[in-house]
């Protein structure tokens, strides 16, 4: 069985959604996982946002709008009058319920509800679609699967014993349609894995019951060699180790959420990464040995919205336990580190989470002087480095020369070099390299 992902922009209009099925082979057994129409999730969130601030004029007001553009959207996606009587009374079932979530105190719990209408709705027009042109399938609520544990983190066992009863069930059926991003947490609750969820979904469905490939279906042919929106002449890379995969979507590659590399990479799947605009495109295999005839060099990839600390301490020489205090205010705070160097006297680190940045500050400035640094960005240099590699730091030094270097992080990985550079060098940055490297 093979899952197949489709994100917001493969089905952002009734077109897009008709599309699909010239993608879908029917005759194979599949589990389609998919994303809410594009743009959805983002009125949700600011309907939401709206609720937390008690304006429940301007929030059923985006409510309306984003109900007449689902309104437009079967409008357009059906054929027979039936189907679309149908899917109207469904959309109206969903905005009555985000209308009706208004009316008491608002919480992170109908929050999270609110933010699952999107998938909800997709799922069932795309079946009522299927279902009109006469292709049978099942939809498999998420809900009843996909759970995270006490650690907020995804069950793979208890999504592998209920989807495996779920599909047992419906032996003779070939074709599933599934949500992506939503779930339930340990108290039964409704909730999700974050934005970016859905290709999440995918690899988790792939782990849980060993697919024979994760398919990954995007608006560009695979992961590129750099930023396409920034560089020009840019190539889609054939072959990537997970290991490869994992630094470039976790540094800066979009077409890949950064978690969902793992379960795939634990239970040895296969993810091809494609591009409904051009089916016919070969893509990105992500797979355990990734292109075993290539070293060195594969690509570049950047990450905003990164800001520098150094503490800055005379202590620091020949104190052990040193860093396990530093680390500890991070971790106090569950505020993840990306890069860290350190010399006798001082330690810079840098994070993308802001949320606690003064809290922690306030507790740093107790080990020594503290300085910051916002509006930094990683650049992320993706290959294979490992101890008897040698010339590649020198190549990609000799590219970046005249532009001013905040950090640099080699030997974490055989995988990744990472510099820190100011924001306003990224785009100079990314496009020297390319030069000099590709």
């Amino acid at each position: 069985m093979k899952i197949l992902k489709f994100g917001g922009t493969s089905v952002g209009n009734s077109q897009r959604i008709k599309a699909l099925t010239t993608i879908v082979d029917v005759t194979q057994r599949q589990i389609i996982v998919l994303s809410a129409v594009a743009g959805t999730t983002n009125s949700l969130v600011e309907i939401s946002e709206l609720l937390y601030r008690e304006n429940r004029e301007e929030a059923h007001r985006k409510t309306d709008e984003l109900q007449s553009a689902y309104d437009r959207l079967v409008e357009e996606l059906y054929e027979t009058g039936k189907t679309l009587q149908k899917a109207k009374l469904l959309i109206h079932c969903h905005f009555d319920l985000i209308r009706s979530l208004s009316n008491d105190l608002f919480t992170p719990v109908e929050e999270k509800i609110i933010l699952a209408q999107g998938e909800l709705m997709s799922t069932a027009l795309f079946q009522y679609y299927l279902e009109e042109t006469g292709v049978q399938s099942i939809l498999l609520p998420a809900l009843e699967f996909m759970r995270l544990n006490e650690d907020n983190e995804p069950d793979i066992e208890y999504t592998r014993q209920h989807l495996s009863v779920l599909l047992e069930t419906h032996r003779e059926t070939h074709l599933f349609i599934t949500q992506g991003y939503i779930c339930r947490n340990a108290f039964g609750e409704v909730d999700n894995l974050r934005r970016g969820g859905s290709d999440y979904t995918a690899s988790l469905i792939g782990a849980a019951i060993q697919a024979e490939e994760i398919h990954i279906w995007t608006d560009i042919d695979g992961m590129h060699n750099n930023d396409p929106r920034i560089v020009q002449n840019t190539r889609p890379i054939a072959n990537l180790s997970f290991e490869e995969a994992a630094e470039l979507a976790y540094f800066g590659a979009k077409i890949l959420h950064p978690q969902s590399v793992f379960p795939a990479q634990k239970y040895t799947v296969p993810v091809r990464l494609l591009n409904t605009m051009q089916p016919q495109a070969k893509g990105t295999l992500i797979s355990k040995n990734g292109d075993t005839s290539s070293s060195g060099i594969r690509a570049i990839a950047a990450k905003d919205g990164i800001t520098a600390i150094r503490i800055q301490s005379s202590r620091m020489l020949l104190a052990y336990g040193f860093l396990r205090r530093v680390f500890e205010v991070f971790e106090r705070y569950k505020t993840p580190i990306d890069m860290i160097t350190t010399s006798e006297v001082a330690v810079s680190l840098t994070i993308d989470d802001t949320r606690f940045l003064e809290e922690i500050i306030t507790e740093l400035t107790g080990f020594g002087q503290v300085s910051v640094d916002a509006d930094q960005t990683i650049i992320c240099i993706v290959g294979t480095f490992n101890i008897d590699t040698k010339g590649y730091a020198a190549q990609i030094f000799e590219g970046i020369r005249h532009l001013p270097i905040r950090m640099i992080s080699y030997g974490g990985s055989d995988h990744n070099i990472s510099l820190l550079v100011h924001s306003a060098h990224k785009a100079e940055a990314l496009q020297s390299l390319h030069l000099h490297l590709f």
